[in-house]
């Protein structure tokens, strides 16, 4: 996660990558702008496609149960991850990593394990990342946050 203090040790390894522009029917000239909806899901694709580019197994898009989800799941040799993606046209009100607070950490918790659970999975190793996106700039927080109950 974004650390405020400058050179603090603690501060999550990330990776970055410089990703092209959201695009839509609805963005080409003579059409409407994208809609919120459609830039989220673009910058899904745009993630799930970061963790292919890397070697990983897309195991689900959008996983839901009951009312929490996850946006991706995915899996390389024995180890899970559950991704969180969030995304800001600019650092004006924080960086879009920070919109994780305790709530939906737990949320995304009992998701993984109800995930666990519905598919029988045992013996992987798990995480979880945070993605996120400003102004079109893929960062990459792996191991963002602990479980939590």
């Amino acid at each position: 996660m974004p650390s405020s203090k400058k050179g603090d040790h603690n501060e999550k390894r990330r990776s970055t990558q410089r990703v092209s522009s959201v695009k839509s029917k609805r963005g080409r000239p003579g059409h409407l702008p994208p809609t919120k909806k459609e830039t989220w899901r673009s910058y899904e694709r745009l993630a799930a496609s970061f963790f292919e580019q890397n070697g990983f197994e897309i195991l689900q898009r959008n996983w839901q149960t009951g009312h929490r989800e996850i946006d991706l799941i995915v899996r390389k040799g024995t180890l899970i991850i559950f991704v969180e993606v969030k995304s800001a046209s600019s650092r004006k009100f924080g960086h879009p990593a920070e919109r994780v607070d305790d709530k939906k950490i737990i949320n995304l918790t009992k998701a993984a394990q109800q995930y666990l659970i519905d598919n029988k999975i045992k013996n992987y190793d798990l995480r979880f990342d945070v993605v996120t996106f400003v102004n079109g700039k893929l960062e990459h927080f792996p191991d963002a946050f602990p479980a939590k109950d």
